[in-house]
């Protein structure tokens, strides 16, 4: 199926629900709540009113009001809402005109009252949920049934106010005005109709704003599994969701161990529980609702920001190496704007002569403070090798020798260093030194692993196609830079950094 016709399809579909949607606002209007000139909130609630007081056609008020309305709805909502807007508009309209040809009719015109004489209360009830669960039928599918409804959805786009919220207000106003038509009786008489109509308000709206949150809450999931990378493989795969490892450790087993964290909506939990128990049947799983999830695939975070907050931090890192640079502004994202040495026009080779990769750190760091007076950070990062006691560590970007930072050379000595050795226990560490405003501070990240016996996976740079990190059976250079920029040794770096400098 292509995407066009998936499109269609759910075009489509919205349009079902929409239609379902206010059948069952017709229904619940006409026969639970006009036989007992009940008042309710929106245009409809107010043509109602009208008709009470008047015995002008509800539909035609109804209709009339809506008009005016629509052209609110095309400047702020755009095309498509406005489309299911009016279809919505005229859905109604011939609805609620043939529903109350069809009823039979009391006196007094209105319709015939299916409950029996004094059941108005429990009418209201009755009412209400039929049309707060209407009402969220055709919000969920992207459609409006009009009038306040405009109003609710054009404040609901650009504000985090709740759709029942926005309705409140006005349906506050339009109840209300219930006490200015004589037409309905004594003081105590139209008292008694408003406070009804308040009733009416607060539960319609709790049920459109309990429906409208049930379909959209989320849940975070726990997994401890031995199988955790399966497991996250076939999450990301298959649910085509993201997937955070966090690093544990068992208390009463002393053992490390990888911890999936996973945000889903709640009508995906069955489908992730299966998922994971086909995988492994003895993962252990916790699984907790959320107040709130905001981000990308998930709900929009609708606040306003200052200028100033928006406003990213420049920083430089002190590299012109494009690899490491890149690396470093996927893994911080968009939180920084993150500037490279030829950026402030520094082409220096910058001497790199410290005993240890946190004196180098330092070293260029300093460098870069001191001739440019920009805040900036440098880091440094070598592989320890257990069998070569700890080498090449500081001296990885030259082990075989040079000037240059030849990755193939440096490569094959160590292969044949190790050739007969079993014991290819290794690690990279990177030590990050941060000069803000003079003052400076470090950071280091490690992740352990193991030496190849040879290279494997075309990605990554430096040492990547010959380390396999701790956990998986693929070198740096086989994961791909997606994964290896979560787990990574720089990443564990550069997220302690990034963690500092947002709390300045």
């Amino acid at each position: 199926m292509t995407i066009d016709h998936k499109m269609i399809l759910n075009e489509v579909r919205d349009y079902m629900f929409i239609a379902f949607g206010l059948l069952l606002y017709t229904i619940a209007f006409t026969v639970f709540l006009m036989p007992y000139q009940i008042v309710a909130g929106g245009v409809t609630g107010l043509s109602a009113i009208i008709y009470y007081a008047t015995g002008f056609h509800l539909e035609n008020t109804y209709i009339i009001i809506n008009g005016l309305l629509l052209i609110v709805a095309l400047k702020i909502l755009g095309y498509k809402f406005l489309m299911k807007t009016i279809f919505a508009i005229f859905t109604l309209y011939f609805m609620l005109r043939f529903a109350q040809d069809i009823i039979p009719k009391q006196d007094n015109g209105l319709p015939l009252k299916l409950m029996g004489e004094g059941q108005d209360f429990m009418s209201m009830i009755i009412g209400c949920v039929i049309t707060g669960i209407a009402l969220a039928l055709v919000f969920l599918n992207n459609g409006s049934t009009g009038g306040t409804d405009i109003i609710a959805a054009s404040v609901n786009k650009y504000h985090n106010i709740s759709l029942g919220s926005v309705l409140i207000a006005a349906d506050f106003c339009i109840i209300g005005s219930c006490m200015f038509f004589p037409q309905f009786g004594t003081y105590i008489e139209r008292a008694h109709k408003v406070m009804f109509g308040f009733c009416v308000m607060a539960m319609e709206n709790y049920v459109l704003d309990y429906v409208m949150n049930a379909r959209r809450q989320s849940v975070q999931f726990f997994i401890f599994s031995r199988k955790w990378q399966e497991i996250a493989n076939a999450i990301g795969t298959q649910m085509g969701h993201g997937v955070t490892i966090l690093d544990g450790h068992g208390w009463y087993t002393g053992k490390e161990m990888k911890v999936l964290c996973i945000l889903a909506k709640k009508n995906e939990s069955v489908n992730m529980f299966r998922l994971i128990k086909m995988i492994d049947p003895n993962a252990f799983v916790s699984q907790s609702s959320v107040i709130g999830v905001y981000g990308e695939g998930f709900d929009e975070m609708k606040v306003k920001i200052k200028k100033v907050e928006a406003k990213k931090m420049k920083i430089v890192f002190a590299t012109n190496n494009l690899n490491k640079l890149s690396e470093v502004k996927k893994i911080l994202g968009n939180k920084f704007e993150i500037m490279s040495l030829s950026d402030i026009g520094c082409h220096d080779d910058i001497p790199e002569k410290g005993q240890t990769l946190k004196d180098n750190a330092l070293i260029k760091a300093q460098w870069v403070y001191d001739k440019y007076h920009v805040n900036c950070f440098a880091d440094d990062t070598g592989l320890e090798v257990d069998a070569l006691g700890g080498a090449p560590g500081v001296y990885s970007a030259r082990y075989a020798g040079g000037e240059g930072h030849d990755s193939e050379a440096n490569m094959k000595k160590l292969l044949s260093e190790l050739e007969n050795n079993d014991n290819r226990k290794a690690r990279f560490r990177t030590v990050i030194a941060l000069i803000i405003n003079g003052k400076v501070t470090t950071f280091d990240g490690i992740v352990n692993g193991s030496i190849t016996k040879e290279k494997r996976g075309g990605e990554g740079f430096g040492y990547d196609p010959i380390f396999m990190p701790e956990g998986f059976n693929k070198t740096f250079a086989e994961l791909g830079t997606g994964i290896k920029n979560n787990i990574s040794h720089r990443a564990k770096a550069v997220q302690k950094l990034a963690d500092y400098l947002l709390k300045m």
